[in-house]
């Protein structure tokens, strides 16, 4: 199957980049390769571009991609919390731009056996890297219904989280829940026929809730943004794309801190906690995809670009 992802946010991400000719960049979800190709497209033969992703697939398809400028650009096979690790070995210390596009691919939604989708009856897995053990139908089967609550209230936002969490435990009682289509039935029975109707798929919020739980998907957000932030050279550039409002939180959050890191009481009149800014947020609001781009890409529908910039130094 073909890897094929629409990149959301493409022109507002590159523009904000501001990309050098002789620059180092690094795109830590690199996904089907959209916001590398054009980043590489922008160096000259001193620039270089680092993609990193955790899915085998992608890493094979953008390499392909890639292909016509692949003297400047190294991939790797690896999460991105572990990038400042992957560029020490590279011999990178900083970087001029960094670029995570957050969330599921389209191709991996619509590869029927990777299971993420609820519109195919597969095995239930959603592992965006094959080499973890973990997988949805572990969550499903493996976790306590006050687990299954909080997960599927917490990452999905479902109003019905409590009888959704409620049915999977007792239809497993029977046997174990294996597959995309076993799941559905279950969500489907557990949300009022007049609230399917008019709700759009039912299936949409756990399913999404369980395959940020199998991928540690805020947690890795989380651990990740202070190495990032770190990684980055004076005046180089942080743009994050999200997809759902806990991850926009998280960076929203961190931004702030590394604009404003003071600690101090309210009422100190000057600053005694030593903490210094790390630079500027240069997206006060959220950038969002325009309505054209809605128009073309249903899957932008939720997106949005933050970005934040390194102090000079």
């Amino acid at each position: 199957m073909e890897f094929k992802h629409t990149s959301v946010l493409l022109e507002e991400t590159i523009e904000n980049l501001r990309i050098k000719p002789d620059g180092v960049y690094l795109d830590g979800t690199l996904g089907g390769g959209g916001h590398s190709l054009r980043i590489v497209s922008g160096l000259g033969d001193s620039g270089r571009l680092i993609g990193i992703d955790r899915d085998e697939d992608a890493i094979k398809a953008a390499g392909l991609r890639l292909k016509p400028y692949a003297d400047k650009v190294t991939l790797v096979h690896d999460n991105y919390r572990n990038a400042a690790k992957a560029l020490a070995r590279l011999g990178i210390g900083q970087v001029d731009g960094i670029v995570l596009d957050l969330g599921v691919s389209s191709f991996q939604l619509d590869n029927a056996e990777r299971g993420f989708s609820y519109k195919y009856d597969t095995k239930l897995d959603m592992r965006m890297d094959t080499r973890q053990e973990l997988t949805a139908a572990d969550i499903v089967n493996g976790y306590s219904e006050t687990e299954l609550y909080h997960v599927i209230r917490d990452y999905g936002e479902e109003q019905f989280a409590r009888n959704i969490a409620k049915h999977i435990v007792n239809a497993r009682r029977d046997r174990p829940i294996e597959t995309t289509g076993e799941l559905n039935e279950i969500i489907k029975a557990a949300i009022p026929a007049k609230m399917r109707a008019t709700g759009g798929h039912p299936s949409k919020r756990t399913f999404q809730a369980i395959r940020i739980e199998c991928n540690r998907e805020l947690d890795v957000l989380k651990e990740s943004l202070d190495d990032l932030v770190t990684v980055l050279a004076p005046e180089g550039r942080l743009c994050i794309i999200t997809f759902h409002s806990l991850e926009d939180r998280i960076v929203k959050t961190a931004f702030r801190r590394y604009e404003n890191p003071c600690i101090c009481p309210p009422d100190f009149p000057v600053c005694v906690c030593g903490r210094t800014p790390e630079g500027r947020v240069i997206t006060k609001k959220p950038i969002l995809p325009s309505d054209e781009e809605i128009e073309n890409n249903k899957r932008a529908k939720s997106a949005k670009l933050r970005v934040f910039e390194k102090n000079k130094q």
